[in-house]
């Protein structure tokens, strides 16, 4: 199984267009967000062709791709216009024998771990910036951010597939590597 993993949409149709054209490229087999996929909220200026209308209608388009979690921008009312679950505060996936953990990152993230297991791997988003670090057995790794990265990172995505984590730019641009066994 490809599992392509993103976050921080934020309403953005530009950078939600060029995610969806990336996972029609890299051919994934599903699109997990981690939140957070229609308001800036207050502490972000507004993202690049703000228009959540247009996010709604491109996310509902490819509803059979997606899997997501629940962002602290995410509320009921996103879910009235959604035609996909997104109010879950975390997932649990297996994938290619890998059990990860998909939170936002608002509440669980690598300082306040959820209770997992020894070498499940956490997902998280919110902060914006691409990351991987272990607590203990404990693999923690963040995509960045889609449509507002922070702390000069690149728009960008992370791709697992065969053990492998890529972390790419929107334009397929890979900047960083992982594979699990290596930790």
């Amino acid at each position: 199984m490809k599992l392509m993993i993103a976050a921080d949409i934020h309403g953005s149709a530009r950078y939600c267009g060029a995610l969806l054209e990336a996972f029609g490229r890299e051919q994934a087999d599903r699109l997990l967000l981690l939140g957070d996929l229609l308001y800036h909220g207050p502490r972000n200026a507004l993202p690049e062709a703000y228009d959540p209308p247009r996010v709604i209608a491109m996310l509902n388009g490819r509803k059979q791709d997606l899997l997501c979690v629940r962002g602290n921008c995410d509320t009921e009312v996103d879910q009235m216009v959604l035609q996909f679950p997104i109010l879950a505060d975390y997932a649990l996936v297996c994938a290619g024998g890998l059990r990860l953990y998909a939170t936002h990152g608002h509440i669980f993230h690598p300082d306040r771990l959820p209770p997992l297991q020894e070498g499940d791997i956490l997902l998280y988003g919110h902060t914006h910036i691409p990351a991987a670090e272990t607590r203990g057995s404990i693999l923690c790794l963040n995509p960045g951010s889609v449509s507002i990265p922070k702390a000069d990172s690149p728009h960008s995505f992370l791709l697992l597939e065969d053990g492998m984590f890529l972390w790419k730019t929107l334009e397929g641009t890979v900047f960083r590597q992982l594979r699990r066994e290596s930790i």
